[in-house]
C-alpha cells in the first residue's frame, strides 16, 4: 500500500528511458504479483534530480491504491468529499478518460487512516475493487458503469476488518479469489461475471491478513497463495481445497506482504519485530521448523522481491532501510538505512524503491552493498 494525499499529486508517471518497451500491469506488485515487472529497455542510471516528469494529476482524494496498466488506460482508486470511492481512468499521456463512483469507502477508525484501500485488478472488459468494507465492486473497463456490488460480509459471515479490508483480488478465468475471513470462508471464489460464489477454502477459520493472494504453479496445479492473519496458506485454485497451511502468528494479525515462492520453497516476512522465514511446501506439519528465519527484514507492508537469488526489501526496525537476504540461507548481505522504508519493485534489472518520505531510488541489485543509480 503506497501512502497518498488528499487533493495533491497521487499519480507520477515517468519518462525512464527513449524506447523503452512498456507492458500490461492489471494487478498490485506486477502480472504474477511478485513485486517483478516486465518492462525492458530501462535506464541504468538515472541523471541528476531523477528522470524527467512527463505528466501528473491531481484532485484524486485519499487513497492507497496503486496505479494499474491495461490496453493504454491508467487505473487507480481515490475518495471524494463525500468518502465515496472513485475509479479514475487516464489515457498513458495523463488525459482523463472518466472516473466513476463505487461505493463507500473507509473512514478513520481508530489507527486506521482515511482512504481508499485495495488496488483495482484488471482483467479483460472487467474492472475488480474490493472496498475497505468489504463490498467486492465490478464495472465495466471501458465505461466504468457498476454492474454489480457483492458484500462479503453478509454473504461469508465474516466480520469488518479493523484496519479496513486492502487487498487486490486475484482473477484465475472466471474465478475471482478473495480473502473474506469468513467463519469457514477465510478465501472464496466468486464467478467474474454473475458474481455467484463457485468455492469456499472451509477448515481455516482465520481472518484476512490484509493480504493480495497470488497464483504459483507447484507439483502440477495452480495454487492461490496468501497470508491470512496469523498463517500462511496455498489453495487448490480449481476446488478451494486447503493443499497447504503453515503457522505464522503477527501480533496484530497484519501481514500484507504476498508470499514470494521459488522451487517449492515459500518466503514470508512480516513488521512489529515478526521478520521473515523460509517454508518447505513438501512439510504438511503447519507447525514445523523453517528452513531458516531472519529478524533483519521484518518489512511492514511495502512487499519484497526475489532477484538472482536474493531478496529485497526494507525494514522497519534497525537501519529501517533496504535488506538484502541471500534466498537458500538467509543470511543478511547488508542492511543500507539511506532509502528508509519503502515500497520495493523490480524491472529490467534494476530495483525501484518508492520511500515512504516520497523519495523514489534507483538501485543496483547486488551482494556486494547497497549501490544507488539515481
Amino acid at each position: 500500500m503506497n501512502r497518498t494525499t488528499a487533493l495533491l499529486v497521487l499519480i507520477i508517471v515517468i519518462a525512464l528511458a527513449v524506447g523503452a518497451q512498456s507492458a500490461d500491469s492489471p494487478r498490485f506488485r506486477g502480472p504474477a504479483g511478485d513485486g517483478v515487472f516486465p518492462e525492458t529497455g530501462l535506464l541504468r542510471q538515472w541523471p541528476e534530480g531523477g528522470p524527467k516528469l512527463a505528466w501528473s494529476v491531481q484532485g484524486l482524494g485519499p487513497g492507497y491504491s496503486s496505479a494499474v496498466v491495461v490496453d493504454g488506460a491508467v487505473y487507480v482508486t481515490g475518495m471524494d468529499e463525500q468518502n465515496q470511492g472513485q475509479l479514475h481512468a487516464f489515457g498513458l499521456d495523463g488525459s482523463p478518460r472518466w472516473k466513476r463512483a463505487y461505493g463507500p469507502e473507509f473512514v478513520r477508525k481508530g489507527p486506521a487512516p482515511t482512504g481508499t484501500r485495495g488496488t483495482p485488478a484488471v482483467d479483460g472488459n472487467r474492472v475488480f475493487i474490493m472496498t475497505g468494507y468489504g463490498l467486492l465492486v465490478i464495472l465495466d473497463a471501458e465505461k466504468g458503469d457498476v454492474l454489480k456490488t457483492v458484500s462479503l460480509l453478509e454473504r461469508f459471515g465474516a466480520e469488518q476488518a479493523q484496519f479496513g479490508f486492502a487487498e487486490c483480488v486475484l482473477v484465475d478465468g472466471r474465478k475471482v479469489i478473495c480473502t473474506p475471513g469468513g467463519p469457514d470462508a477465510s478465501l472464496a471464489a466468486l464467478d467474474r461475471d454473475t458474481a455467484e460464489t463457485i468455492w469456499k477454502a472451509e477448515g481455516l477459520k482465520e481472518p484476512s491478513g490484509y493480504c493480495s493472494a497470488r497464483l504459483v504453479r507447484h507439483d502440477g496445479r495452480d495454487l492461490v497463495l496468501t497470508m491470512l492473519a496469523n498463517a500462511v496458506v496455498a489453495i487448490d485454485s480449481d476446488s478451494g481445497k486447503v493443499v497447504w497451511r503453515h503457522d505464522y502468528p503477527h501480533r496484530a494479525g497484519v501481514q500484507p506482504n504476498p508470499p514470494l515462492y521459488a522451487d517449492g520453497a515459500v518466503y514470508v516476512c512480516s513488521g512489529m519485530g515478526t521478520g521473515g522465514a523460509l517454508l518447505t511446501m513438501t512439510e504438511t506439519d503447519p507447525t514445523a521448523a523453517p528452513k531458516w528465519t531472519d529478524k533483519t527484514l521484518d518489512c511492514q507492508m511495502h512487499g519484497t522481491v526475489l532477484v538472482d537469488g536474493c531478496i529485497y526489501g526494507t525494514a522497519q526496525s534497525g537501519n529501517k532501510g533496504l535488506v538484502c537476504l541471500d534466498w537458500k540461507t538467509g543470511q543478511a548481505k547488508w542492511n543500507a538505512s539511506a532509502t528508509g522504508m519503502g515500497s520495493v519493485v523490480a524491472a529490467d534489472g534494476m530495483l525501484y524503491v518508492y520511500g515512504q518520505e516520497g523519495m523514489m531510488y534507483l538501485v543496483k541489485p547486488s551482494t556486494e552493498g547497497f549501490q544507488p543509480a539515481g
